[in-house]
């Protein structure tokens, strides 16, 4: 009887990739199919501004995965992220610097953008105390 390290050990060919696939397997951390609410934003003044409000499609500790109908990302721009994103006022969001680290045309006219979190910028506050 095999155990699950022998069979994953079979699985794999020389060049440690699985049989079958094309490249190997470049993320550092797992991934999880979470629908997650952000914003995102370019960060450069210079690039032509544009907020997107979508969800996530997987999210793992250094990444998110997103389908976009945006058409301004390029691979390598820095972009403001907030995550988790809520236009409560009270809500605490989150936000990271981020880059674009894949972009996909995807069948259906959107795009896959996988962005790869840098930094965490710190929390964003949308109520302001009266002093």
């Amino acid at each position: 009887m095999s155990t699950q390290q022998d069979v994953m050990v079979n699985k794999l060919n020389s060049g440690g990739m699985l049989r079958g696939s094309s490249q190997a397997e470049r993320r550092g951390t797992r991934r999880c199919r979470i629908t997650q609410l952000m914003r995102v934003r370019p960060s450069d003044p210079e690039k032509d501004h544009f907020e997107d409000l979508r969800g996530s499609v997987s999210v793992s500790r250094s990444g998110v995965y997103f389908h976009s109908s945006e058409t301004g990302y390029e691979l390598g721009m820095r972009l403001f992220v907030t995550m988790p994103y809520s236009k409560d006022p009270t809500a605490l969001n989150r936000e990271y610097l981020a880059e674009v680290v894949r972009k996909d045309a995807l069948s259906n006219g959107l795009t896959g953008v996988g962005i790869k979190m840098l930094m965490e910028m710190g929390m964003q506050h949308s109520f302001s105390p009266r002093v």
